[in-house]
């Protein structure tokens, strides 16, 4: 038997939460707020549902979150996408990840990704029979290499994989990277994807730098994002992709035999809860503040933080504090500190160690107080 993916194995985010678990660990580790969901939604939900709106939904989405999410982004960033058409509500911004690249790429087709990386982007690409084509960004900054980019691309090359605000090192896509990118896809065959999932998670006055807002892009531009991330509710897996007619359409081919339809309830409930702009607005700010208070009580400790521009990560060098690998220091920590974070190296696939730890910090203040605690004591 030949499989797909024999090499992939259990993702460093489930081994280090089960550590977590298993040594009653401050668990800093894994990408999921540890407060509550706005009290509105869940009212809204149970509404929708003792109204009873339990059944399947729309293959697309509910009519009326399509057009509401067309409405943000319009609104946001100056585009005119029509909801019904171009919108599509999936099972989190990971099952548009996979709808975008098996619509997209065929057997032998290149498809450049950026290391570090999130996890999901890859093994999309060898299900479909992709080649990847890793670029690594460049440190200290972990900005993208154009020239280099320009230097990998082929008549292969299918499609791009961006991610801004980027999971996992917090950096930011700039105007600049933007038309940059824009100027490599104009007059090509290559395709953009956008996952933008921490799109309203972004700090300092930045102002997110969408594809959305660039016309060469949007022609050819797949965006993904993720009510779980924007509303702190990772756990109800819902998220959307916004692209032009033409590609929704082949998108919508692939989701309907993937999920088929995405829970109602909270479809309906998402819809009236966008109808006020400040459910969103205010995301930034509050964002800011925890990684702030992160950091503040962490600056006594000898661990290095990195800008972070955006998520809710924060990246720590222990560069001269420890002569192990980060892998072998995230398991130490958890298991003798009590503090559980994430191996950079594991973004990787020749797993590069820089000997950097991410941090989470989406949590409660206390937690928060609790894990810099201990990183002050390391």
């Amino acid at each position: 038997m030949i499989y797909k993916l024999p090499n992939t194995g259990t993702s460093i985010f489930t081994i280090m939460s089960k550590m977590a678990l298993d040594y009653n660990a401050i668990n800093l580790s894994q990408g999921f707020p540890d407060f509550e969901v706005s009290p509105e939604v869940i009212s809204l939900i149970n509404k929708h549902m003792m109204g009873g709106r339990n059944q399947y939904a729309p293959m697309p989405g509910v009519p009326v979150l399509l057009e509401r999410i067309a409405s943000k982004v319009n609104g946001i960033h100056g585009c005119k996408y029509d909801g019904l058409s171009e919108v599509t509500v999936t099972a989190g911004a990971t099952e548009s990840i996979y709808s975008a690249i098996t619509m997209l790429v065929h057997p032998g087709d290149e498809v450049i990704i950026f290391e570090p990386a999130y996890d999901s982007y890859e093994p999309n690409v060898l299900i479909n029979g992709g080649v990847p084509v890793r670029i690594k960004l460049r440190l200290p900054d972990f900005s993208i290499p154009w020239d280099e980019v320009r230097q990998k691309i082929t008549n292969k090359t299918r499609l791009i994989v961006i991610n801004s605000p980027h999971n996992p090192t917090g950096s930011a896509l700039s105007k600049e990277d933007m038309l940059e990118l824009s100027s490599i896809v104009t007059n090509s065959e290559i395709y953009v994807l956008s996952d933008e999932v921490y799109e309203h998670i972004i700090f300092d006055g930045l102002v997110h730098e969408s594809i959305l807002k660039y016309p060469e892009i949007m022609e050819k531009g797949i965006c993904v994002s993720s009510f779980g991330k924007t509303f702190h509710a990772t756990g109800w897996k819902i998220g959307y992709s916004v692209a032009p007619r033409h590609l929704t359409e082949e998108i919508r081919k692939i989701h309907q035999f993937v999920t088929f339809s995405v829970n109602t309830p909270i479809q309906w409930a998402f819809a009236e809860f966008l109808e006020n702009p400040e459910n969103y607005k205010h995301v930034p700010a509050m964002f800011q503040n925890k990684r702030d208070l992160f950091l503040e009580h962490t600056k006594n400790s000898r661990f290095k933080p990195f800008p972070s521009y955006g998520t809710y990560f924060q990246l720590m060098s222990y560069e001269g504090m420890y002569d192990l690998g980060d892998y072998e220091l995230a398991q130490k920590l958890t298991k003798e500190s009590g503090l559980a974070s994430i191996p950079m190296s594991f973004f990787y696939k020749d797993r590069q160690d820089d000997h950097i730890l991410r941090f989470c910090f989406a949590k409660s203040d206390e937690t928060l107080e609790k894990g810099a605690e201990i990183c002050c004591k390391l």
